[in-house]
């Protein structure tokens, strides 16, 4: 069952002013406050299908992830990568995902693998969450995405920041360095400073 906003506003508009038990009226009260915030989720723009486990380390390996690194995964699905890089590289690692269920799932793969303390998942729009303080990002979203996000990566990252994708380039852009790994591409760009963007 999906949650209609405009139908819950509506419901909330003709239950104001009915008389009602106080349990009723506290879950009406709930259900009320909540609509704008359920209303603002957005269901995810690609279906999780996990990056394998060979193509992670390729990844990790290709971006130079390294002790002191912040690795922010967008769109981080199970966690895989954020948990390899915490358990692996020892780095804080963080992954956005707009779906509960996958963040849940993440979360409960960080606490399996040891490193909750490193390794952090947040329930968000990767388009309106900050990953400024990000020295390597991953990704495996769609080409469009990626083109989508590149703006706010120019924008918003570091000189030096480091980008891996899994399988997706970013159109014009081009990577400075790709690999096969596992029958998959991966590809590497460096954020340059904002002199240097083509």
């Amino acid at each position: 069952m999906r949650f209609d906003s405009a139908r819950a506003d509506d419901d909330c508009r003709r239950l104001r002013g009915q008389p009602m038990s106080r349990r009723r009226f506290l879950l009406v009260a709930a259900l009320c406050a909540a609509t704008p915030v359920l209303s603002q989720t957005r269901t995810p723009d690609v279906i999780f299908v996990p990056t394998p486990q060979e193509v992670v380390e390729d990844m990790l390996r290709l971006a130079d992830v390294k002790k002191g690194d912040v690795l922010y995964d967008l769109g981080s699905g199970d966690g895989r990568i954020p948990v390899t890089a915490a358990k692996k590289y020892g780095v804080r690692a963080v992954g956005i995902d707009i779906d509960p269920d996958r963040i849940a799932e993440a979360r409960d793969n960080a606490r399996k693998a040891g490193v909750s303390q490193q390794a952090e998942f947040r329930l968000g729009d990767i388009f309106t969450m900050d990953f400024r303080e990000a020295t390597v990002v991953t990704l495996y979203l769609l080409p469009e995405l990626n083109v989508k996000l590149r703006p706010r990566l120019w924008a918003e990252l570091k000189p030096g920041t480091r980008i891996v994708s899994h399988q997706f380039d970013m159109d014009d852009w081009r990577p400075d360095k790709k690999l096969e790994s596992n029958g998959r591409t991966v590809y590497f760009w460096t954020i340059p400073d904002p002199k240097q963007r083509r």
